[in-house]
């Protein structure tokens, strides 16, 4: 680890805490962030030439592998074209077309340049639709770091042990309502005491920041009728599960429809962006058109669009992959399962289609409450073992393992060998 501790050592005199983004930071688990210098399949090296195999796949976008190379041949055909243009190209309009076909809710979608970024847009065009301010976000979920959304959030911020953030004014977040995930006598009570105040409900459909946790069932189709009772939008944060878990989303693979939705990277093969989209009705009130103002100079990225028209094209015409995929993933989460109890412990693994991972508790975890209750010191403990032993996980216990259809069976197999190793 010389090689990545002098580069930590380094980055920590330029860089806040040596990282970029928060979920990097290998601190909560006592130990130096690795620094990665190649991807390619479901394979990672870092800079001392050391090889993993990666279950982040970026944190969820490489659901086909790092560096496939027919991503790999668009994005270099795009960048011998020129990075950026600042302006409209039929990329673009082919990307809105694939999305939409694809995603059976959405009949516009604007890109941007993040998730943050869509959240944020999103949830300004439903305060627009329907004049409305408030907001309902669940506790738990992660939508970005914007200001009016870092309240009891998910992800990173629970590591740092602080349900919000500095610098967030009190006003900021006046009009955000926190209910509780999986619980829609919680969303009943907003609704009855301020429901013509509230403009949009807002969720994860699999909350993902707080580890893997499954809406109940019933919980989601519970949501469209309360917000379709009191005149709100639902929207669905997909930016993890869009794409992921069917080529409709967690939408699809559920059968329950919101009214907007955002994505992720996922739609960029990987590259930085966003988007969001929904009812024509609701998104034609988005400026130029409407009086919603949003404005991104990058947004639609010629080189990012290449990678993501390639990526969502082989998902849209090889639908078969993704049960496949979920399949394998079956079979790896219960072999995680069946190690864990053939070692006389308890713990629960969560898990649905290709996102899943393991929580350091004998409760079940079904939202933020019984999440908290996982041991974070066992987990930094078995992240750190499995590091080691050649094995990328998130250096958090609160964050999804991410299977691509890149790993093999050899090396799912490995992996549970190493895990049985730990446990006993």
């Amino acid at each position: 680890m010389e090689k990545n501790r002098l580069l930590y050592e380094e980055a920590v005199k330029y860089i806040p805490g040596g990282v970029n983004s928060p979920v990097r930071a290998f601190g909560s688990i006592g130990s130096c962030p690795r620094f990665i210098a190649r991807a390619d399949g479901s394979r990672l090296w870092d800079e001392e030439g050391k090889e993993y195999v990666d279950f982040i796949g970026s944190w969820g976008p490489m659901i086909l592998g790092h560096n496939h190379p027919e991503v790999r041949e668009q994005v270099t055909e795009a960048v011998e074209r020129g990075l950026s243009f600042g302006a409209a190209t039929a990329a673009e309009v082919e990307m809105a077309k694939l999305v939409c076909d694809m995603v059976p809710s959405v009949e516009m979608v604007r890109m941007v340049n993040s998730g943050t970024e869509a959240v944020m847009s999103a949830i300004r065009v439903a305060r627009g639709y329907t004049g409305r301010d408030k907001i309902i976000k669940f506790t738990g979920c992660y939508h970005g770091h914007s200001d009016g959304l870092l309240v009891k959030a998910g992800s990173g911020v629970m590591m740092a042990g602080v349900p919000d953030s500095l610098g967030v004014p009190a006003g900021c977040t006046g009009d955000t309502l926190s209910a509780r995930y999986n619980d829609l006598e919680s969303v009943r009570e907003h609704f009855v005491r301020c429901g013509e105040e509230i403009a949009a409900v807002i969720v994860e459909p699999v909350a993902a920041n707080m580890g893997v946790v499954l809406p109940r069932e019933g919980f989601l189709e519970g949501l469209r009728e309360i917000c379709d009772q009191y005149g709100a939008l639902l929207i669905f944060d997909e930016v993890i599960t869009g794409f992921r878990l069917c080529p409709a989303g967690a939408q699809g693979f559920f059968g329950v429809y919101p009214d907007l939705t955002t994505f992720g990277k996922i739609i960029g093969g990987g590259m930085p962006v966003g988007a969001y989209g929904g009812k024509r009705e609701i998104m034609e009130l988005v400026a130029p058109l409407g009086g919603v103002y949003q404005a991104g100079t990058l947004s639609g990225n010629p080189v990012a669009m290449a990678a993501g028209l390639s990526q969502l094209s082989i998902l849209r015409d090889f639908p078969e992959s993704y049960q496949k995929l979920n399949d394998t993933a079956d079979d790896f989460f219960e072999g995680i399962r069946q190690r864990i109890a053939s070692a006389g412990l308890s713990y629960q693994v969560n898990h649905i289609g290709s996102l899943g991972c393991i929580f350091f508790t004998d409760q079940e975890v079904s939202d933020y409450e019984s999440a908290k209750t996982s041991d974070t010191g066992k987990y930094a403990d078995y992240c750190n073992y499995m590091l080691e032993h050649g094995i990328y996980l998130a250096p958090a216990q609160f964050e999804a393992m991410f299977l691509s259809m890149a790993h093999t069976e050899l090396q799912l197999m490995e992996t549970l060998r190493v895990m049985e190793a730990y446990f006993v």
